[in-house]
Parts: structure tokens; sequence; C-alpha cells
């Protein structure tokens, strides 16, 4: 049996992140994941395989195409009978998934971390260790680690009224491997992912209705952004239909009939592919919890407190499968901290600077708190709102959609909340995080010298307005 200082249970964004630190530290590591795409063990996880990256690398492509066949002929470029290969874009999205996952490969090698392929669950907990079962597809072998990490991620909400084949009825999984565009895309859901690949097949061509259950849209964002973002998917076709209630849905041999309620009025829509959007649960089954006594909650989140400790000696979870936003970035600072606790160290993470980013076309990303949430509790704040309409950069890029609104708190004027809808703000986002993450005020952000022309200029201008004395707009 193979012993180690560490063993990660999960190889996506907060597993093998966590399982590198580790190894940093000094830690024997040894990382086990059972993800197969095509055949063929790859690390990296949902994020990687089937969802953040995948996702964006079709994003790119959709978006280039709907520039080509919209927006380009401003620019005094044209081209007649432009056309997408759908399975050429396929391809070039799997190359990026591949090159991603042997670079986390390469990275265990070099870190010389264990790469072990299967699936792992607890067996027992003997002198100070814990013991685990190891099933790599059939063929079994057992491990022990002195500490373990749970990082094992999360899977797709399904409709309880019908089953995801991802054929007529997908999931995200599904969706970011049509070979051909539907003509009509119906759309459970919109949360990221809806919308996201919502995007992408309605700009190669698909019309795509968004159901949302949630009576408003984006609920989560601050509700001027989320206007502002709603707005402009509506210009691009989406159709997006809030407060409605699924009823039966009929997947048949070539479409898929969609039953709701929206308004007080029923409707029946006929679909090529069903989308199901509706969030994400915790993967925690076939872990054997119980085994040990692993705690979870009632949703099926492993219990742990603010370090990420579970109820067990030496046992952490993070990621997906504990509390908190379920993001990549949130998944992998967590696996840093981890790593980091069990050195002895106390490094610090505070959920109120972990930023938000959606990937449509315009990006809509934030941090911290939104304005219905300060008028919610009570906080006194101004704001300073600046438009991408009178930026030299967006206005040149032809994307000059969205604005930049910086919250401040009235008294001390100390940074609350950034929110950003426009081209590019995925990028823009990071300069409000350091600045939150080193308690900035408005006044702070409004002395930097930002470059001109570019489009942190716009951020710029937000944080002057805060104390009225916005130059450009």
């Amino acid at each position: 049996m193979q012993n180690f200082d560490v063993v990660v249970i999960g190889g996506g964004p907060g597993g093998y992140v966590a399982a590198i630190r580790a190894a940093q530290l000094g830690f024997k590591t040894a990382c086990v994941d059972g993800y197969v795409r095509n055949g063929k063990y790859s690390l990296g996880g949902t994020c990687l395989n089937v969802g953040c990256i995948p996702s964006k690398a079709l994003l790119q492509s959709s978006e280039n195409y709907a520039e080509l066949t919209h927006s380009f002929a401003e620019h005094g470029i044209s081209c007649d009978n432009p056309q997408i290969d759908i399975k050429k874009m396929l391809a070039r999205k799997e190359d990026i998934v591949s090159k991603n996952a042997n670079g986390i490969s390469f990275l265990f090698k070099k870190n010389k971390i264990t790469e072990i392929h299967g699936w792992a669950s607890f067996k027992t907990a003997e002198g100070g260790k814990y013991i685990l079962s190891i099933d790599d597809k059939g063929a079994q072998q057992e491990i022990s680690a002195t500490q373990v990490i749970v990082a094992t991620g999360s899977n797709s909400r399904h409709l309880p009224q019908i089953a995801t084949d991802n054929l007529n009825i997908l999931d995200n999984e599904g969706a970011l491997d049509l070979t051909a565009t539907p003509k009509e895309l119906c759309v459970i859901g919109a949360g990221v992912i809806g919308l996201e690949m919502g995007s992408v097949w309605s700009r190669v061509g698909a019309n795509v209705t968004v159901l949302e259950v949630a009576d408003k849209f984006l609920p989560v964002a601050d509700e001027q952004a989320s206007k502002e973002l709603h707005k402009n998917l509506i210009k691009q076709g989406l159709l997006i239909k809030n407060s409605v209630k699924i009823g039966e849905i009929v997947n048949a041999d070539k479409n898929v009939t969609i039953n709701y309620e929206h308004n007080g009025e029923q409707f029946s829509l006929v679909a090529d592919k069903l989308l199901v959007s509706i969030g994400r649960v915790p993967n925690t089954n076939g872990l054997n919890v119980d085994a040990v006594g692993l705690k979870l909650d009632e949703r099926g989140f492993v219990v742990v407190d603010a370090d990420c400790r579970t109820n067990l000696p030496n046992v952490w979870a993070i990621g997906d499968v504990v509390r908190g936003p379920m993001l990549a970035h949130k998944a992998s600072e967590e696996g840093v901290i981890v790593a980091e606790r069990m050195a002895g160290q106390h490094p610090h993470f505070d959920f109120n600077t972990v930023p938000w980013v959606i990937y449509t076309n315009p990006e809509l990303a934030w941090v911290g708190k939104t304005e219905q949430q300060l008028v919610a509790e009570g906080v006194k704040f101004k704001k300073g709102v600046s438009s991408f309409m009178a930026n030299g950069r967006a206005l040149g890029l032809g994307n000059s959609v969205g604005f930049v609104k910086v919250l401040a708190d009235e008294e001390t004027d100390r940074i609350l909340g950034v929110h950003m809808v426009g081209p590019f703000v995925s990028e823009l986002i990071s300069e409000a995080v350091v600045a939150m993450e080193f308690m900035a005020s408005s006044e702070d952000l409004a002395r930097i010298i930002h470059a001109h022309p570019s489009l942190s200029e716009v951020t710029h201008e937000a944080a002057l307005a805060c104390d009225k004395r916005q130059l450009h707009g």
C-alpha cells in the first residue's frame, strides 16, 4: 500500500492546485481523479473538460463569427457568404482542453505529485491515517494518507420530470458537443451556463428561448448591471422569459416539447434541443462518508468551518463540494489555503472579494456588495457610474455598450462593491478586487493614473464620479 502525507480526491481547479501547493510545501502528495474524456483519463475536472475552458473557446469562436457577419462591415471589412464549420469549431475546443489537461499532468510531474487514476472513497480510519479505496475501471487498490482534501466538485442539477440524455435533453456537457446548430434551442435557466451557451448557439444561427423560474433576471447581480445585460441580449436575438412555471416535457425522437406557464398563459414550445441549466449539486456520492463519519449537510455539501476543516481531524474539503459560490477561482484559492494551513501558516480568505464573471457579450463582472444589498442592509453609500459610450478605446473596438459602477461607503469612502458590464470587464474587474483587498477608497482609485486610451479609464471615471468630479461624463 502506498502511503502519503496528503491525498487530494479530485483533480479539478481546486484539487490540482491544492496538490501542487501541498507538494511545494514539502508534503508527499497524491491526487486521485477519475474523470474520463474521450475514453481517456483527463485532469482538470468539470471546469477544464466540460465547463469554463471549452465554453470560453466556443464563445470566442461564435463571437468571431458574429463579428464577421454583423460588425466587420463598419471597419471596411467585407466577406461574401461567410460560413462556419461547427465540427472544426468543436475540434479547436477539444485541442484547447487537451493542451490544458496535459499541462496539469506536466505540473504534477514537475512537483513530484503522484497522479492516480480512478474513483476514491473512504474505507476506514486507523492509526491516525485514512485508508482510501481506489476503483480504476474495476481494478482495485488502497492507499493511505495522513491528511485528505476532498475536492470532488459538483454535478449538473437535472429536472425531475425528464431524463437528461445529452442527445435531445442536454446539460452543460451536451451543450458543448452539439455537432450542428439547432434551429430551435430552448434553455431552462438564465444563469451563467444558460446565458453563455445560449449566446454561443444564438450567434451561429439558432433561435434561442430562455425560460427562467425567478421573477427577476440574474437577481444575484447588481440590478442596474443585469438590466443592461438583459437589454443587450434581447437585442442580439435571445428571447428571455422570467417568472416561468415549467410543466410537462416530452422528448420525441427529433424534437422536445416544453410546456410552460408565463404570465398566467399556457405555452407549448417545440425545440430541436433543450438545455437544462438550473444549477449544480455537490458531488459527494460514492465517497462512502459513513465509513469514517464525514458530516454532510441536508443538501449534500461537506460541512466545513471558515478554514475548510471538516468534522474529522486532518480531513479538509474545498470548492463546489462546500459552502460558498461554485466558482473555479474560489476553489483554487481554498486549495492553496488548505495546503498552507496544513503547513502551519495562516492565510486569509474573504468571500466578499471573490470576483464573479459572466462571459456573454457584453460581459458582466462584479465584486463585493450590490446596490440592492447595501440598501437592504441600511448601509449609507455613494455611487459613481461611467459609461463605455464615450471611451475612445471602446469606440475603436466597436463595442461601447455598458458601464462601470463603483459603490463606496458614504462616511469612510471605502469601496464596497464594483459592478461592470461591457467589453473585457472580465479583465477589468481584477483592479477592483485588488482595490477592495487593500481596503482602498474611491479616492484611491480616482488618484491612480490609468493608461489612455484604455477601457480601464471607465473604472477611473466611475471612481471620480463617486465625488461628482467625473471628467468625461
